[in-house]
């Protein structure tokens, strides 16, 4: 027992060390991509950020909605049912709004670039691209990577708004919140540090996701099977992730 422990806990060392030596490299990388192939980037934001803009929109507008319902609820117990909107706010800028958008990237725009390497790993187009004398980590990798990284911290900001959109409807609209108070405790209350931190865990989510996609897309089995374990591990091992950096960063804060 103790044997295999100390075996998964150096074979986990050994990943760790692959992974950061693989970011490093897509890190040396991206001047060149940015100076003289943007428009790869551009094509990579879309796909990952403006194709995810239904599930987030549609996602963030209901969360919102939730998030008014049990703000009132629970506030209206105190006579502080003006104060839902802080509540709205606090939740989604700081936690809900990174965190959930982390894990919808992860499952729609993760997914689609790990099964996408994996597949050109396995029909041996990254092969054929070494052997063109093309690096496939600058050609492939690297506008993917930066097209993850760029559309997190939007899609983040895009869900809060949205969300706080979808409070204001259910708490002013259907269950009657002043609407005055709604806005202006929110504004009163909010601090600029909070809206800094949702900036930064977008920001962190955003590399670890299109991280751990890129890199699990790389390194699949080149065979069915094996594009499709590396899809599902992309999920896991970012929502996992996710989840721990939220209360590192949160606890860094505080």
């Amino acid at each position: 027992m103790i044997r295999e422990t100390w075996y998964q806990f150096v074979d986990f060392l050994r990943t760790f060390g692959a992974l950061t030596f693989f970011f490093f490299r897509l890190l040396i990388n991206i001047p060149g991509i940015l100076t003289k192939r943007s428009g790869l980037v551009v094509k990579q934001v879309y796909n990952a950020g403006a194709l995810s803009l239904v599930i987030i929109m549609v996602c963030g507008f209901f969360v919102g909605g939730v998030l008014g319902l049990q703000g009132f609820a629970n506030l209206s117990k105190f006579n502080a049912e003006d104060s839902v909107g802080t509540f709205a706010a606090f939740s989604l800028l700081k936690e809900l709004g990174p965190v959930i958008t982390a894990l919808l990237f992860a499952g729609r725009a993760g997914t689609a670039l790990a099964s996408e390497i994996g597949l050109m790993k396995a029909t041996d187009q990254l092969s054929a691209m070494e052997m063109m004398a093309i690096n496939p980590v600058r050609r492939v990798l690297v506008p993917r990577f930066l097209g993850g990284m760029i559309s997190m911290p939007m899609l983040a900001a895009i869900f809060s708004v949205v969300g706080l959109f979808g409070a204001h409807i259910v708490a002013v609209d259907l269950l009657g919140v002043d609407r005055g108070a709604f806005w202006q405790q929110m504004q009163s209350t909010l601090d600029p540090s909070d809206v800094y931190e949702g900036i930064l865990k977008s920001f962190v989510f955003g590399i670890v996701a299109s991280l751990l996609a890129v890199w699990e897309g790389y390194n699949a089995i080149p065979t069915a099977e094996g594009v499709s374990r590396a899809t599902t591990r992309t999920v896991v091992i970012t929502a996992i992730a996710v989840l721990i950096l939220d209360f590192m960063i949160t606890a860094l804060f505080i």
